[in-house]
Parts: structure tokens; C-alpha cells; sequence
């Protein structure tokens, strides 16, 4: 008998709440080891021990079932399999080191490279979000939905930088438009929170380029909530719609428009 959505989004809160406690305790006992990785990127032992955990939960609830992380299997999977995990162990993982609050689980379902199950955790901050493909989008429990922004005068846009410096000076001439045709942008250190915040109305846009794990749990769930989702550039031919991580754009519903003009255009 197939597995229901409603099964699989159960199993993956469940699965992100135990999550979030390893990430709490780890934090709180401050026992824990960082390096580099590939000499620019933070990586924590908790990020390689969540990851574990979370790969060996949904190998037992999910048996068969691909699966594509940030540490334990980046590079192992398509994006079209029949049943794919994505996961981000920690989203956040400088934030979590240096004692800030935005940290989260990511962990999405795509079914032949369509999302259809988001869980977004943030242990520190006590929040859940969750979205199931039509059936909307919840923040614990609660129905959410994008702001009614519709100007970009008005519009708070959540960015991030990548950690390649070499690669930020291209980003100069986008974050100048929006300094100066938008109210302001904040910049917090979890694209997965970012575009949670998106889903419940507390930014009104977001642009950046990331990984797969980062985004693709976040996207099904703004999705769900009624935020729309896209790109500043076409997705090639033979990637998922869902898990192509560049330049993405999801915004409130009376921006998308405006806010993807003014960005191409620089």
C-alpha cells in the first residue's frame, strides 16, 4: 500500500524534532568540533551527527527511498527519482556555532522531482513549519500565508552571501537596486527561515542562490502558503523545477513581478 503524504510529513517532524533536541543539547554542553570544509565553508561534528541521524531514521521509515545531504551524500542523487529525500541537517550552521538563533532542520519529499512534503524546525526559536502538496502551509499548527505587499517601496527582501568572497563583488549592483528601490533587506543566516519568513508574511522577498538542501524544503512550503516561487533565470532542461538552487526568487504574490524586473535588469 503507498505511503500517504500525511505519513511522510508525520515521520519528518518527528524525525526534525529529534533532530533539533541532538542540536540543542550539543550547543547547550558545547561539545562540539568545527573545521573548514573545502576551506571556506563552517562544518560542525553536530552537522555530520544529525545528518547521520537523520539518514539512518528515514532509511528505516522509508527503506529504498534516495536521499541527497549536505554531508552525508551530496552528489547522490538526480533530483527526478520516483521518491527522493532532501535534507539540511543544519541550516545555519555558522549561526548555530556562534550561540544565534536562526538554526533549522530542513527536510523535503519530492516525488519524480516535484516537492510534495516540507518540514522547516527551528529548535532555538520553538517553531515548526510543515506543508503537504495541497494542503496548505503551517507554522505549529497554525494556517499561514505571504504578506499583501504589493509596491516595492514597501517590500523587506532576505538575502544571503555566499561564502566564496571572490563571489560577492557580483552581487554589488543587485543589493545597490534594492537598497534603493525597496524598504531594506535583512540578511539572517538560514535560507530555509528565510523562506519560511516568506511563507508567513514576515519578509515580503527573497533572492539568493544555494544549495538543494537549503531551499527545497523552504519551497514547498511557501509554495503551500500561497507565496509564489521562481527564478531569475530558466531551469535548464533535465533538472527538477523544485531543487535547481540558482537564483532564486520567492516573494509575496503582488511582488514577484516588479521585484523580478528591477533584478534583472542589473
Amino acid at each position: 500500500m503507498a505511503i500517504t503524504l500525511k505519513a511522510r510529513l508525520d515521520e519528518a517532524v518527528r524525525i526534525a524534532g529529534e533532530a533539533g533536541r541532538i542540536i540543542t543539547q550539543a550547543r547547550a554542553e558545547q561539545r562540539f568540533d568545527r573545521r573548514m570544509k573545502q576551506g571556506i565553508e563552517l562544518v560542525t561534528d553536530v552537522d555530520v551527527a544529525v545528518d547521520t541521524f537523520i539518514s539512518e531514521e528515514l532509511a528505516r521509515c522509508f527503506p529504498g527511498e534516495a536521499r541527497l545531504s549536505e554531508e552525508l551524500s551530496p552528489e547522490q542523487a538526480t533530483g527526478l527519482e520516483e521518491a527522493l529525500w532532501v535534507v539540511d541537517p543544519i541550516d545555519g550552521t555558522v549561526n548555530f556555532a556562534q550561540g544565534l538563533r536562526h538554526v533549522a532542520v530542513s527536510i523535503a519529499w519530492l516525488e519524480r522531482g516535484v516537492g510534495k512534503v516540507g518540514v522547516v524546525h527551528a529548535p532555538f526559536l520553538d517553531e515548526t513549519f510543515t506543508a503537504v502538496e495541497g494542503g496548505g502551509a503551517f507554522c505549529n499548527g497554525c494556517a499561514i500565508a505571504p504578506s499583501g505587499a504589493d509596491a516595492l517601496a514597501t517590500t523587506l527582501v532576505g538575502t544571503g552571501f555566499p561564502y566564496d568572497r571572490s563571489a560577492r563583488k557580483t552581487l554589488m549592483p543587485r543589493l545597490e537596486a534594492i537598497l534603493t528601490h525597496c524598504q531594506d533587506i535583512r540578511r539572517n543566516g538560514a535560507a530555509a527561515l528565510d523562506i519560511c519568513d516568506i511563507a508567513c508574511g514576515r519578509l515580503d522577498a527573497y533572492v539568493e542562490t544555494v544549495s538543494p538542501w537549503d531551499f527545497a524544503a523552504g519551497w514547498v512550503i511557501a509554495r503551500e502558503a500561497g507565496a509564489t516561487v521562481g527564478r531569475l533565470v530558466d531551469v535548464p532542461p533535465g533538472f527538477s523545477e523544485d531543487l535547481y538552487p540558482q537564483q532564486l526568487l520567492i516573494t509575496a504574490p503582488g511582488v514577484f513581478d516588479e521585484m523580478k524586473a528591477l533584478l534583472v535588469s542589473v
